[in-house]
């Protein structure tokens, strides 16, 4: 038997009091402005405005450089509240920290001191360029390079699926600093965007409309080697870090738009008649609904449990596993409640009058992004088995 104590993720008073005061921001500020975001596929500047005046950015971010320093089971509170009224809002969140946690866990003092303050603000954003056209779950296949001249790097090459790409002010990129070494000769550099960056195409999304999504060019673009993140070489294992600690914050999301999904079925089903009566009192109506609500409690405790272990002093490969089974696992309910919430709506729910269908679509790029749900299964195996 293992006796080791795993970390507790009930709510606190205080998580509790902060979920109440976000929701009320969120159904006031953010759900207003979620269906044309989607429609029009622009950036969600007043749900980006509203975050920061709650001071949202600053969640993820240590106290010593400005931020709130909040424990993770907070920030997925976050990404879950912001993701069941609009995901592409809720990204605006969780992007700008996940380019951020290779500077905080790995980055020099003064990168720290240089950038942190301004991210915990608002006031700057961040992208995190690991994908590439044919370097996907293959990390160690990615052809970017950076060379080094004298007190910079030359940094050259294309990264694909850049979540925020034009909108960021700074860049967090993997690439090869020797390109005979597989994994091993990869790197981590901070690039600002007005040092040459370019954002020559953005992508046409079926979900997640308002989170714009492209290809980043690195045309020798010159990188102090102050801005490089850990030593030479660390890249793979910083890239890996990063997603075990973000991963789970993607299962919050997903649990958000479940969440999302539930309440819009539930209210639907409560006022819709048939047959002379509210359709809520069909029995096989409400065993879908009582599937959802199971589903989305069941995955919303595993999104905790894996958040929590991310505060623990060593997390290890407990987390490389849980943290792949909450994001596997809340992604597959996203997509299965979102899709039985269109069902119970009928031919509503196959309209853009209702936020059904934006559920179902924004439900599906959780089980794609930051690792497959297969490369999760992988994972998930790799550490049961050995």
């Amino acid at each position: 038997m293992n006796d080791t104590p795993h970390p507790v993720f009930a709510l606190s008073d205080t998580q509790r009091e902060f979920r109440t005061a976000l929701r009320k921001m969120c159904e006031e500020r953010i759900a207003p402005h979620a269906a044309r975001v989607d429609r029009d596929a622009t950036y969600p500047w007043e749900g980006f405005r509203a975050c920061v005046d709650m001071e949202l950015p600053s969640l993820g971010i240590p106290t010593a450089y400005g931020g709130a320093g909040a424990d993770h089971v907070t920030q997925a509170l976050m990404a879950e509240e912001l993701a069941r009224v609009c995901a592409s809002t809720s990204v605006t969140m969780l992007i700008t920290k996940l380019g951020m946690i290779p500077v905080m866990n790995f980055g020099s003092e003064e990168l720290k001191q240089r950038y942190l303050p301004r991210v915990a603000s608002g006031e700057a954003q961040a992208s995190y360029c690991l994908s590439e056209a044919d370097a996907g779950s293959d990390v160690a296949a990615m052809r970017c390079q950076a060379v080094r001249d004298g007190d910079s790097y030359v940094l050259s090459g294309t990264k694909y699926w850049i979540t925020n790409a034009g909108i960021s002010d700074t860049y967090t990129v993997f690439a090869k600093t020797d390109p005979e070494a597989g994994h091993r000769g990869i790197s981590c550099f901070l690039v600002e965007a007005g040092w040459g960056v370019k954002v020559p195409k953005l992508e046409e999304k079926m979900g997640l409309r308002g989170s714009p999504t492209g290809e980043v060019v690195f045309d020798d673009v010159r990188v102090p080697v102050e801005n490089r993140i850990g030593e030479e070489g660390e890249g793979f294992k910083i890239a890996m870090h990063t997603l075990d600690r973000s991963r789970p914050t993607i299962g919050a999301q997903a649990v958000g738009i479940s969440q999302g999904a539930c309440d819009l079925a539930s209210g639907y089903v409560r006022e819709r008649r048939a047959f002379g009566k509210p359709i809520s009192e069909l029995q096989g109506l409400r065993f879908m609904l009582a599937d959802m609500a199971m589903r989305t409690e069941a995955a919303r405790t595993l999104v905790y449990r894996a958040c929590a272990l991310i505060d623990t002093d060593e997390p290890g490969d407990e987390l490389s596993m849980v943290g792949a089974m909450a994001k596997c696992f809340a992604s597959d309910v996203a997509m299965a409640v979102a899709t039985d919430a269109v069902q119970l709506l009928g031919g509503y729910g196959y309209t853009k009058d209702f936020p059904a269908e934006r559920f179902m679509r924004d439900a599906k790029i959780t089980q794609i992004y930051e690792g497959t749900n297969q490369i999760q299964r992988v994972v998930i195996a790799k550490k049961l088995l050995g």
